[in-house]
């Protein structure tokens, strides 16, 4: 199944359901059916085709949350193209890298973003196609509404309803109630997509997604939120709200910067929520933490969403006493390469949870979504080519996390190194081909273990431990007994050093309010709570940071490669 079918279908079962509210000038809002979206969806597909973007063809895409974004990425699926997603707020140097490895022919953006590919030279080689979102500029091509009028005759009805957006002339595009035909680009096993990752804790590496991969994840996150057709979504992370056609639901955009959604005004977030009757919310932990500190009630929110880095339960407490009685918060645990893995609720991360992350074991991360596979293998930074050759713990042994299942991919793009390292060839018996089946296990790259109620905790990234001469550290069990402390907002474990003989710094952000002259004695406080915990003790040098740096998509994973160097060059060689 191609992942734009989902969207046709929805269009076809209720075609004047709202499918996205933008925000078009100061205050307003312009709405956007299921219908109209399918019809330039469909529109665009055809236009894209006839400037000779084929299937197969990779087409790199920097277009803005909006109707273009959406129409764009469907029209993509729709035609068998795969487009190419990169954040645009990741390094300049890493950003090039990743479109000259990506080696897209088709380059579809917003002015600043061709200007950027002129100038810094991105794709150079490879781009031979250019559509561009808003006025075209010195740089040629096409522009994406000009390309919505190659339609058949009698399609070219007007989008009226939902008016242009970008302030440009009004599109033509079909609204009838289009049929779900199948589209006639892309199928189950084919390549839907290359997704690269942040690379806030390596390299980014271009995921390859699958359509039947998106499909899967379609109908877990579906299971797992139990999520219904005609609800009301407001994401913070645009890619997310890509699931939301293909769930029948309506997106609400909020007048946000999509980059730094922990700068979001929380004003606007309860406005918008408000105005539309959201009932679903996605956010990272940054904007969750936003809207706590916020304290404005949340009427008619049934669900919050919050992923991309482990959530503090002071945090989700706050949130929830915002929230009416009976709404819940869920904090998925995944990756790029595969999402979701597992869920947690806001009552387990409370209760449960809470208590064990200060005690130093660990963040809480839930049941495995089905029909997920979990297992956790013993801590090995090589290659494992079969499962065979991996070592599955037992219950409450640190290890490596690993998944198997229809949402995880398979491989990353032109990256055959990081393939190997990430990837576990496994047989599972007979495939019904006369031969033996193999399905492929990604390692998350994160540690945890599981516990005797069959309950996963993750305790940090296998790159972020911390091995000293006499044992090893894992950042969310070390951190979890820190931030029990009520003069810090939170703390980092780093090593300084070489493997197998790092000396452990704990750097330290200070609770909003809290003076730097105070660090002297809230210092001595943590040396005390540290000691009395066997997770900790032994731990003696911590560092006063004034902002951690953190990721560019969420705003909330630590860079703690960054935070090494820092500490390292503050405290000198081990």
């Amino acid at each position: 199944m191609n992942v734009a079918d989902a969207l046709f279908a929805r269009a076809a079962e209720a075609p004047d359901r709202v499918a996205m509210h933008y925000p078009d000038g100061r205050d307003g809002y312009r709405a956007m059916t299921y219908c109209e979206l399918a019809g330039e969806v469909d529109a665009l597909a055809r236009g894209l085709s006839s400037i000779g973007v084929t299937p197969g063809m990779r087409v790199a895409v920097m277009v803005k949350p909006g109707p273009e974004f959406f129409a764009t990425m469907f029209a993509l699926f729709r035609a068998g193209a795969v487009p190419v997603l990169i954040d645009p707020g990741i390094d300049r140097g890493a950003l090039k890298q990743c479109l000259d490895e990506a080696a897209p022919e088709a380059f579809i953006g917003i002015p600043l973003a061709h200007a950027a590919r002129i100038v810094l030279g991105w794709a150079r080689r490879s781009v031979r196609i250019v559509v561009t979102v808003g006025p075209r500029v010195f740089w040629g091509g096409h522009r994406y509404r000009d390309l919505l009028s190659p339609l058949p005759p009698g399609e070219g009805a007007a989008r009226s309803a939902a008016g242009e957006g970008s302030g440009e002339a009004k599109r033509g595009v079909d609204t009838r109630t289009l049929t779900p035909d199948p589209s006639p680009g892309g199928s189950g096993e084919q390549l839907a997509a290359i997704l690269f990752t942040s690379g806030s804790t390596g390299v980014p590496k271009g995921v390859e997604y699958t359509h039947e991969n998106f499909a899967a994840q379609v109908e877990m996150i579906r299971a797992a939120f139990d999520i219904r057709p005609g609800e009301i979504d407001l994401p913070t992370f645009a890619p997310f709200a890509l699931f939301d056609p293909a769930l029948g639901m309506t997106t609400v955009l909020p007048r946000i910067d999509f980059a730094r959604p922990g700068r979001a005004d929380p004003r606007v977030l309860v406005a918008a929520i408000e105005r539309f009757g959201v009932t679903t919310m996605f956010g990272s932990p940054a904007v969750v933490g936003v809207l706590a500190t916020h304290g404005a009630r949340l009427p008619g929110l049934r669900r919050v969403i919050s992923a991309g880095a482990p959530v503090r339960p002071d945090a989700v407490a706050a949130l929830r006493a915002l929230l009416d009685d009976g709404a819940r918060i869920f904090t998925p645990y995944g990756a790029t390469e595969c999402l979701p893995v597992s869920v947690v609720d806001a009552r387990e991360i409370e209760g449960v949870g809470a208590a064990g992350t200060a005690r130093g074991e660990g963040i809480l991360v839930g049941a495995p979504v089905p029909p997920n596979l979990v297992r956790v293998i013993a801590i090995d930074d090589g290659p494992i080519p079969n499962w065979r050759d991996a070592q599955e713990v037992g219950v409450g042994v640190v290890g490596e996390i690993t998944v198997s299942g229809p949402s995880a991919t398979t491989r990353y793009f032109r990256r055959d190194a990081a393939t190997v390292l990430a990837k576990i060839a496994e047989d599972v018996g007979d495939s019904g081909a006369g031969g033996q089946g193999t399905r492929v296990v990604h390692r998350m790259g994160d540690l945890g273990y599981f516990d005797a109620g069959g309950r996963l905790w993750y305790v940090g990234r296998k790159s972020h431990r911390v091995v000293t001469t006499e044992r090893t550290l894992y950042t969310e069990q070390v951190e979890g007994v820190y931030n029990t402390h009520a003069g810090i907002a939170r703390s980092a474990l780093v090593g300084i050093g070489p493997r197998g003989a790092q000396i452990p710094v704990v750097c330290i952000e200070l609770a909003p309010g809290v003076p730097r002259g105070e660090f002297a004695r809230i210092e001595r406080e943590l040396l005390a709570l540290g000691a009395a915990n066997p997770i900790t003790n032994g731990i003696s040098r911590f560092l006063l940071h004034s902002r951690f740096p953190v990721d560019i998509r969420h705003n909330a994973k630590i860079v703690r490669e960054r935070l090494a160097r820092w500490a390292a060059h503050r405290i000198g060689p081990a």
